[in-house]
């Protein structure tokens, strides 16, 4: 996700100062902070949020048989028009992304591209290249050219929405997962003891452990298909407390997500940022690239 201005303040990699370093730095302030209120930086973020959405449409709409066959030519020079975006903007996020510390050097570079997010733009342009240098089956290169929805996550970096919720969910990663793994025991326990009770009066259709989470998964969303549903007494008193435990435990997220979400916008107001370079007014003004 997007860094802020204050945090590429504390990982700066600070080399002795060049006009060559000094644009590395601001490449990279470009393509990796969102908190930056010029208009030149918002310009871009809001150009690249644009063409990660056509994208993403576009592979809906390619989906459309007539769409996909009368704009067929269209649709395939606005891919090569993305493509060659998104290939300069990856080629360029490896060559400055050692101004961070953390990736000085050959094996921090590597490190660089290893992470979630070098990964994701890999992944949004790696389809157009693979169709390119290989010869895929038919069914293969649809799959493949379905892969570049992974575009939409690339919405990340230029969005401060989406970095507050990935920096809500970091903060908050414990709770969740204990959250998750309350609820994958509960599901487990339930469906072990719903097999045992109707796996003799339905033997289709609560035929196995596995099986029986479905109605489990169903039962704890309250989502109720009635594909797979309980005959006896036993079962629907056991189903029927199930579904009462699933309204309250899916609660809990929501909860913590929104808990979550109060501490981070408490944060952010109580930091006051110059609205014309994005810098924390209350710190040392930076110089980058100088010590």
């Amino acid at each position: 996700m997007g860094a802020s201005l204050s945090e590429f303040k504390k990982n700066i990699n600070k080399p002795l100062y060049s006009k060559y370093y000094q644009l590395k730095i601001n490449v990279h302030r470009l393509l990796e902070i969102n908190t930056i209120s010029t208009i030149g930086f918002k310009l871009f973020h809001i150009f690249m949020i644009i063409l990660i959405i056509l994208n993403v449409l576009s592979v809906m709409v390619e989906t459309v048989e007539e769409i996909a066959e009368q704009y067929a030519d269209i649709l395939l020079y606005f891919e090569y028009f993305s493509v060659a975006i998104f290939s300069i903007e990856y080629f360029l996020r490896i060559w400055c992304c050692n101004v961070n510390k953390k990736y000085s050097g050959i094996i921090g570079r590597i490190k660089f591209l290893f992470t979630p997010m070098a990964l994701i733009d890999l992944l949004s342009i790696m389809p157009f290249y693979l169709s390119i240098l290989m010869t895929l089956d038919l069914r293969f290169i649809r799959l493949v050219r379905l892969l570049r929805i992974f575009r939409l996550f690339k919405i990340g970096r230029y969005s401060s929405a989406y970095t507050l919720i990935n920096h809500v969910i970091i903060a908050k990663k414990e709770y969740l997962t204990i959250t998750m793994i309350f609820v994958i025991t509960l599901l487990i326990i339930s469906s072990c003891m719903m097999y045992f009770i109707e796996h003799e009066a339905q033997p289709q259709v609560f035929s196995s452990i596995p099986a029986t989470m479905w109605w489990g998964i169903v039962t704890l969303t309250t989502v109720g298909y009635g594909d797979a549903y309980p005959i006896t007494p036993l079962g629907k008193l056991l189903s029927a407390m199930l579904a009462l435990l699933g309204i309250g435990l899916f609660a809990l997220p929501a909860g913590i997500l929104a808990s979550g979400f109060s501490e981070e916008i408490q944060k952010q107001h109580s930091r006051k940022l110059c609205p014309y370079c994005g810098k924390d007014v209350n710190i040392t003004p930076f110089n980058y690239g100088k010590d």
